[in-house]
């Protein structure tokens, strides 16, 4: 231990009363007090304490020496427990990326109820669909809903993401009910806005199906909308539509197959050896939000 150590030992043998007493307080034998001690005096240069076999007693050097050292450890607590406040608490700006869709559903309404509970936090939601670099842009952290590849960045699982084929009561009335992935093909099937192929899984394993349909767009949003309003078949997720199956506006379809099972919702952010308190409690905060079940998926079934 550093000299710091050795002024601590020194007060606890004085507020103990005796070097064996301080010694179970601390951990330490008889024999290694003493002899720290010994040490702190002969750096000092002085005696700080009589010892006698029954008790010890404050030299007068010892007394002066004594009512300093309490002073100065006081002062270290009080400033660690200072420095702890201050890292439990968010303070400054914190800038978040969101997927458009997602951060309106599920982090807007709940920001207030966060900004309340830290008052010296200021927020930049920015809402956008592509992903960001999140050190040349200065964002704090990215919440993105995929199956992350390896990469230099941290990122923390917030929840699971569900997906399943949907259409509208009107669709299935015009256009029946599919009863196997291959009568998809008969169907009006309404691509992602990235137009990527559907990765599902099902008793087969994965399966990939490339949807076909008269729309495209480069907007989640614009798909959601078709599916409500019955043009035709999606793969959504149900924190996008879960409302819908809920009040029965959308019904799904094939439930032996949804969406590929690595894909979640993670908080993504630089790899550093200190977490800022502002990034940590408002990951923390999404991820107790959220949960292993989401609010969205209590009202429409697990899997």
């Amino acid at each position: 231990m550093n000299n710091l150590g050795d002024l601590e030992i020194f007060a606890r043998v004085v507020s103990a009363g005796s070097m064996s007493a301080a010694g179970r307080e601390l951990g330490l034998s008889p024999a290694v007090v003493s002899k720290r001690l010994r040490r702190l005096e002969d750096r000092l240069g002085t005696r700080l304490l009589q010892r006698t076999t029954r008790q010890i007693s404050l030299t007068e050097a010892g007394q002066g020496f004594y009512e300093r050292v309490v002073a100065i450890l006081a002062g270290i607590e009080e400033a660690e427990a200072f420095v702890s406040r201050r890292s439990a608490l968010a303070h400054g700006v914190l800038k978040v990326s969101a997927p458009t869709s997602f951060g309106r559903m599920h982090i807007a309404p709940h920001i207030n109820t966060f900004m309340q509970a830290n008052p010296d936090l200021g927020v930049n939601l920015m809402l956008r669909d592509e992903f960001v670099d999140i050190v040349g842009d200065g964002y704090d952290l990215a919440i993105r809903i995929a199956e992350l590849s390896d990469s230099s960045l941290v990122a923390r699982k917030l929840a699971p993401v569900r997906r399943v084929l949907v259409a509208s009561p009107d669709y299935i009335k015009r256009h029946g009910t599919p009863d196997t992935l291959d009568d998809l093909d008969g169907h009006i099937c309404l691509a992602p806005h990235n137009n990527d192929a559907w990765k599902l899984e099902g008793p087969q394993g994965e399966i990939i199906h490339r949807p076909i349909g008269p729309l495209q767009t480069n907007s989640s949003e614009v798909v959601r909308e078709a599916v409500i309003g019955g043009i035709g078949i999606a793969l959504r997720s149900t924190w996008d539509i879960g409302a819908e199956l809920a009040d029965g506006r959308l019904v799904q379809l094939l439930p032996a197959y949804e969406g590929s099972r690595n894909v979640a919702i993670h908080a993504v952010y630089a790899s550093r050896r200190f977490l800022p308190a502002k990034v940590r409690l408002f990951i923390d905060y999404l991820a107790e939000l959220y949960g292993p079940t989401p609010y969205w998926d209590t009202e429409v079934g697990g899997r």
